[in-house]
C-alpha cells in the first residue's frame, strides 16, 4: 500500500500550487520538504507562496511552515523527528500525506531513512560519513554551516573533516530500509520540470515579483530585529545577496544578476541530486510543468489510484 505522495523538482516549477490541487482532490494535507520555509517572518525570500494552498475556494492544510524563529538552528535531523509527528497525525486522520519540496537532503532523510541514534562514538560518526556519496557529504555540510568559500568541499577528507567539525559527534548516519524510526514509507513519487530555458525564465519572473513585494524591507526588518548577518546570509541565496546589497557590498545591479545566476545555478543543481536519486533505485514520475494543472493533476491521480489498486487501498 503506497503509504505517501512525494512531490518534487527544482526551485520555481510550481511544486507548491500542484501539491495543493492533487490535496484537494484527495483530501489531503501537505508536508513541506522546505529547508527555510520552517521560519517565521522570512516569508517572501523563501517563496511561501500561502495563496497556494487556497484551491477553490478551500484551504488546504500544511504542515512544517513558520515552526520555527528565525535565527533558531533547524537541521535535518529536527525535520526528521518533525516529518514523523506530522505524518503519524496525518494518517491517523485518514488524510493523504503529500511530502512537496526541493530540498534533496531533506527529502531523503524520509526516503531512505537517515538514521542518528543518541549516542555513538566518534569512530562510529566518522564510519557513518565515510558511506555518504559526495554529493549526499556536500548537502549535509551545507545545511550545518555558512560555506564563504569553496574549500571545505575540494574533496572527501576535507568536507568529513568539516562535518565534524560543524557538528559534534552524536551518532552514526546511516541510510536504509530500517530508517531513522525503523520504517520508510512506501512512497509515489512524482517530479515536476520544464525545460531549462524556461525555468530560467520562471526564476527571472519570480526573482523580479519578489523584490516588487518587498523582498529588500523583509530583510531590513530581520536584521533590525537582532538577526545578525552572518546567521542571516546563512539562510539562502535570497537572504545572502540582499543582506550584502543593505551592508553596501554590491549594488542593487549586482545583487539582482548575481541572484537570478545563482538561483539558475542552485536550479541545476537540485536536477542533479534528483538524477542521482534515479540511479540509486528511485522512480520518479517526471510531469512537464507547461501542461495544464487539470491535466497534471490527472496524472497524479491516475498513477496513485492505480498503485493504490495494485498494493492495496491507500489512504483516503
Amino acid at each position: 500500500m503506497k503509504q505517501l505522495l512525494v512531490l518534487l523538482g527544482p526551485t520555481a516549477t510550481g511544486k507548491t500550487a500542484l501539491a495543493a490541487h492533487v490535496a484537494y482532490a484527495l483530501g489531503g494535507e501537505v508536508i513541506s520538504a522546505d529547508s527555510r520555509q520552517v521560519y517565521r517572518g522570512m516569508d517572501i525570500g523563501t517563496g511561501k507562496d500561502y495563496g497556494d494552498y487556497l484551491v477553490k475556494g478551500v484551504a488546504i492544510p500544511y504542515h512544517l511552515i513558520d515552526i520555527a524563529e528565525p535565527g533558531e538552528e533547524y537541521n535535518i535531523y529536527t525535520f526528521q523527528h518533525d516529518f514523523r509527528r506530522v505524518y503519524q497525525d496525518v494518517t491517523a486522520r485518514n488524510k493523504v500525506p503529500i511530502l512537496c519540496g526541493g530540498s534533496g537532503m531533506y527529502l531523503e532523510a524520509v526516503l531512505k531513512g537517515y538514521r542518528l541514534p543518541e549516542e555513538a562514538t566518534d569512530g562510529d560518526f566518522l564510519a557513518s560519513l565515510e558511506k555518504l556519496s559526495d554529493s549526499e557529504l556536500e548537502a549535509l555540510l551545507r545545511s550545518m554551516k555558512t560555506l564563504h568559500n569553496n574549500s571545505d568541499l575540494e574533496n572527501r577528507a576535507r568536507m568529513i573533516k568539516a562535518i565534524r567539525i560543524a557538528y559534534p559527534p552524536q551518532g552514526p548516519l546511516t541510510a536504509g530500509r530500517e530508517g531513522g524510526w525503523g520504517w520508510v514509507p512506501d512512497a509515489l513519487i512524482f517530479g515536476v520540470d520544464y525545460p531549462r530555458g524556461l525555468v530560467r525564465a520562471r526564476i527571472r519572473r519570480r526573482l523580479e515579483k519578489r523584490m516588487e513585494e518587498g523582498m529588500t524591507g523583509e530583510v531590513e526588518a530581520l536584521l533590525a530585529g537582532g538577526i545578525i548577518p552572518d546567521r542571516l546570509m546563512r539562510y539562502g541565496l535570497e537572504y545572502r545577496f540582499v543582506t550584502r546589497h543593505l551592508l553596501g557590498e554590491i549594488t542593487k545591479e549586482e545583487l539582482l544578476e548575481g541572484l537570478y545566476i545563482a538561483i539558475c545555478q542552485f536550479a541545476k543543481r537540485q536536477m542533479t541530486w534528483f538524477r542521482r536519486m534515479e540511479r540509486q533505485g528511485f522512480v520518479i514520475h517526471w510531469i512537464d510543468g507547461r501542461k495544464p494543472m487539470e491535466e497534471k493533476v490527472a496524472l497524479v491521480l491516475e498513477r496513485w489510484k492505480k498503485e493504490s489498486a495494485r498494493t492495496g487501498s491507500g489512504a483516503q
